[in-house]
């Protein structure tokens, strides 16, 4: 070597970082004592669905007035009782597809419309002209409180920003009176848009202006909705936003206290929790999230979530695969297939060790010994969401025995035993390893007939006859193939079994015990198949296990020795 060269050395990498200096860190609400974190969640909130709007306005193709309808009958469907239909005043769309729910009388008896609208003069008008004639309606004013927005977007000071919610109320007010005269239930629902990037006490300070000109009683209140527009921290702070808003609005007695959030941060559901622990009522959200940016909180899964600890939702979500195919086909976005409690494989397990957890949990649950579901790795029964038991497995090339037993077991009936398991299920793997990817049942079925029933080898049964000799004894004649050979053989025992083995022993020559030995029926009626399960031992005590599958126990028995043999001279 040249005593110049060195030898090639890597590089020193270059060091990376983020630009996070272009970020301020949220600074915490001062409330030392808060009691939100002892709270328990022990009933389910008011849900209001805002897929009409919130969700239909982040779709690039909004829902034709064909997709809104089929939409909207499906959150009927579900048991929502407050629905946001649009935003009337906003698009023509919207406009006519509230004006043709009410005209059609579709909205059911206990079932509250809610309407969207900027406070400003025109769209209020606007909007009451939408909701004519109906029943019960919420009229959803809002406009942007948070400092941000008040210096670069309007430029206009906190008493500017009040002047213009108060004033709008008023025109509400105004404008909703001939609804009320006319018979229309009108509750007004107001939000400080951006309330997680407003001052604590001007958010307070500017509903309380709101309810002041609104004049809510107890008996008819009005719903404060604080939205986390954009999530600006961890949840626990929007659960001390709302605690603290609670604590220091005046009349808290007059007002339902809504929560609307966003999932800029990947926390929505956890914000709304938390922010029921801290004292809120009522959620609005929408099915799996589909909301602009990130989405809103997602109904679906918190619902469920209430429902995973014996709460009852108030939703009925039994039919989830259904609910994912409206979804899907209103909004053309896919449901992702690991979409809490309804995608395609979050009750599915590839695992080994999960796989034989499931499987001896549900074992243990269908066994009657426990009153509560109580399996490993399922958090609720998949049928309770129009799920299945056998979707819970699937088997690649992670999976173990577990998975092998559950598919045989779930699919087609058959237990086996441990050692079988142990000696099938590498063969399972090579199998999916080969195959590269996901194996389906009947791949896995057909790997077992091929390696423990149809076991290709020397000897074949063709044919067999018992005869009773006494009642103790029985003779048994069958006809052989032997490679290119066919041998009969005799032999006499105390029942079918006993008397085929001695014959096998008797022509072949070879010792042959039988050491296990078990039978059951693979399914029920005219088709109803004998399985029987068996393993032949050697000199050396090596056991070798064989199938057999018949409508016939006999038959059944027969093959399944047979299949041992070959088994053992492979």
């Amino acid at each position: 070597m040249n005593s110049n060269t060195r030898p090639n050395t890597p590089e020193q990498p270059i060091e990376k970082k983020m630009p996070f200096h272009k970020y301020k860190p949220f600074k915490p609400i001062a409330l030392a004592d808060r009691s939100w974190p002892d709270q328990v969640i022990s009933r389910a909130p008011r849900w209001c669905s805002v897929d009409l709007r919130d969700g239909n306005q982040a779709l690039i193709e909004p829902m034709s007035p064909v997709e809104k309808q089929q939409m909207y009958d499906l959150l009927i469907d579900l048991g929502f009782k407050e629905i946001e239909v649009g935003f009337p005043a906003a698009s023509q769309t919207d406009f006519d597809f509230v004006r043709n729910i009410i005209e059609a009388d579709s909205i059911p008896e206990g079932v509250t419309i809610q309407v969207l609208c900027q406070a400003r003069k025109e769209l209020i008008a606007r909007t009451c002209e939408a909701v004519q004639g109906a029943r019960d309606v919420i009229f959803h004013l809002y406009n942007s409180t948070s400092t941000l927005q008040r210096k670069v977007v309007f430029g206009m000071s906190r008493e500017e920003i009040i002047t213009l919610a108060t004033d709008a109320t008023a025109l509400v007010k105004q404008y909703t009176q001939p609804l009320v005269d006319a018979g229309t239930n009108v509750i007004l629902e107001y939000s400080p848009e951006s309330y997680t990037a407003t001052e604590m006490d001007f958010a307070v300070d500017i509903c309380t202006a709101v309810m002041e000109v609104w004049q809510p009683t107890e008996d008819k209140k009005i719903i404060l909705n604080l939205p986390s527009t954009v999530e600006m921290a961890t949840p626990n702070i929007y659960a001390d936003q709302i605690e603290y808003f609670i604590r220091k609005l005046p009349e808290r007695n007059k007002a339902v206290i809504s929560l609307h959030t966003h999932n800029d941060r990947g926390t929505g559901i956890a914000a709304s929790e938390l922010g029921l622990m801290a004292g809120a009522e009522r959620i609005e959200g929408t099915l799996f999230g589909n909301g602009e940016r990130t989405g809103n909180c997602d109904l679906i899964t918190m619902a469920m979530n209430l429902f995973s600890q014996g709460i009852d939702p108030e939703l009925y979500l039994s039919n989830m695969p259904g609910i994912v195919e409206v979804s899907e086909s209103c909004t053309k976005i896919p449901v992702h297939v690991r979409q809490p409690y309804a995608g395609e494989l979050v009750f599915t397990a590839f695992s080994g060790s999960h796989q034989d957890a499931i499987r001896k949990g549900m074992s243990h649950v269908e066994s009657g010994s426990e009153g509560a579901w109580e399996v490993p790795y399922l958090p609720i029964d998949p049928a309770d969401v129009g799920g299945s038991y056998r979707e819970t497995v699937r088997v690649n090339s992670q999976s173990g025995k577990g998975g092998v037993a559950f598919i045989l077991e779930n699919y087609f009936g058959v237990q086996l035993p441990r050692e079988v398991l142990l000696e099938l299920s590498p063969i399972i793997q090579a199998v999916s390893e080969a195959d590269g990817g996901e194996l389906k049942p009947d791949t896995i079925w057909n790997t077992f007939v091929t390696e423990f029933v149809e076991v290709k080898g020397p000897y074949q049964l063709l044919d067999y006859q018992i005869h009773s000799l006494d009642r103790e004894n029985e003779k048994c004649t069958a006809r052989l193939a032997i490679s290119a050979s066919e041998v009969d053989i005799s032999g006499q025992g105390s029942g079918p079994i006993d008397a085929f083995v001695a014959a096998l022993i008797e022509t072949l020559n070879e010792p042959l015990n039988v050491v296990d030995y078990q039978e059951y029926s693979l399914n029920e009626g005219s088709q109803a198949q004998a399985i029987c399960i068996l393993s032949i031992s050697d000199d050396e005590q090596r056991k070798y296990y064989g199938v057999g599958i018949s409508q016939n126990t006999t038959t059944a028995a027969f093959k399944s020795i047979i299949a041992a043999i070959n088994r053992k001279w492979r």
